[in-house]
């Protein structure tokens, strides 16, 4: 895989793919954590003398069309705040042929969502075409870890246009996802959580093979998942609600799974232990994310949207935790982990 160590960068301008698919909340960026993580990439770039960085993302789904709602607006707002030495520009996506001025002051200029034109989800190559040629773009840095999975014009289409190399951030969820499946330090610990079994049991399946512990927790585990392998340790009791539902991994499993984690060496965890949303039954995801995150001695991966998302918030609050990698692809660390082909690394490779 070509990364950005392999490209000069010296007075190129660089279209660069990023995750800015972050929460809003009235009209304002409600956690930064990913856009914050595309900033080495960035900087590394500029310190290698990069005439001009392009970024261009996604954020929600609107479906094709212009919606205010989903204005990349409020990341330019906070990219200046995190680049307070840069001046930072915002641009619309360009109409064919149309060319976009921006300023010799500008190094970073920012474009709207791609998911505005219908073009940037159906794969359209004429679409991230016109961006090429609007930008005068001469190389293309993907560091948009959490779309790679998808065949989209910002992924696949690209390599039909321009060199392709991996940023820093992609680099290092690749790695990290890589050493836990070819050379992992043992005990090896996954702990599965959620709603769904039909979403986890392969990933179950695959580790079963190679895990020495695996835990299986949340609604799959209330709803009464059953297995024969006795290294699959089920969640055993629940806190309930005033109606009975099992809404949280109990005190003794979690107590179990507490264990677990002292005794591992490579820790991958993906799925909530119960319905986190309310704090009242976030016990057992918090004392996990806890104390896997004070494990200096262990490989930590945290994946999937749900999961990351509350560490994330968490590592707010909690400055002492720290994880190997709190990956920003939750479909794409899956499929990763399920060895399925993912067409954005394809392009680099190519």
């Amino acid at each position: 895989m070509k990364t950005i160590y392999d490209l000069d960068a010296k007075n190129k301008t660089i279209l660069m793919r990023v995750d800015y698919n972050v929460p809003l909340r009235n009209g304002k960026v409600e956690n930064d954590l990913r856009i914050r993580a595309s900033l080495p990439t960035i900087d590394y770039l500029l310190e290698h003398g990069a005439k001009k960085i392009i970024l261009i993302s996604h954020l929600g789904r609107p479906e094709g069309k212009i919606n205010p709602d989903f204005s990349l607006s409020p990341v330019a707002e906070t990219l200046k705040k995190l680049l307070p030495h840069q001046k930072i520009g915002f641009y619309p996506l360009p109409e064919p042929t149309q060319k976009i001025e921006i300023p010799a002051d500008v190094k970073i200029a920012l474009l709207e969502n791609l998911r505005f034109d219908p073009g940037e989800e159906e794969n359209n190559p004429d679409f991230i075409k016109s961006i090429v040629e609007a930008t005068n773009a001469e190389v293309y840095v993907q560091d948009g870890f959490a779309v790679i999975h998808r065949a989209h014009a910002s992924t696949d289409a690209i390599k039909n246009f321009l060199p392709i190399y991996a940023g820093l951030l992609l680099e290092k969820e690749v790695k990290n996802l890589e050493s836990v499946l070819k050379n992992p330090e043992k005990p090896i610990l996954l702990i599965i959580g959620g709603a769904k079994v039909e979403d986890k049991q392969l990933l179950i399946d695959i580790f079963a093979k190679i895990a020495d512990q695996i835990v299986v927790g949340g609604k799959i585990a209330a709803d009464g998942y059953k297995t024969n392998d006795k290294k699959i340790y089920v969640a055993e009791d629940f806190d309930e609600n005033a109606k009975g539902e099992k809404l949280d991994v109990g005190p003794l499993s979690t107590a179990k799974i507490a264990g677990f984690i002292t005794d591992a060496k490579t820790i991958i965890w993906n799925g909530l232990l119960g319905y986190a949303e309310d704090p009242a039954y976030a016990t057992a995801s918090t004392i996990t994310a806890e104390m896997i995150g004070e494990k200096s001695d262990a490989k930590t991966i945290i994946c999937g949207g749900d999961t990351t998302g509350f560490v994330e918030n968490l590592m707010e609050t909690h400055q002492n935790l720290a994880y190997s990698l709190v990956s920003t692809g939750g479909g794409a660390s899956l499929e990763f982990l399920l060895g399925k082909s993912l067409p954005g690394l394809e392009a680099i490779k190519a």
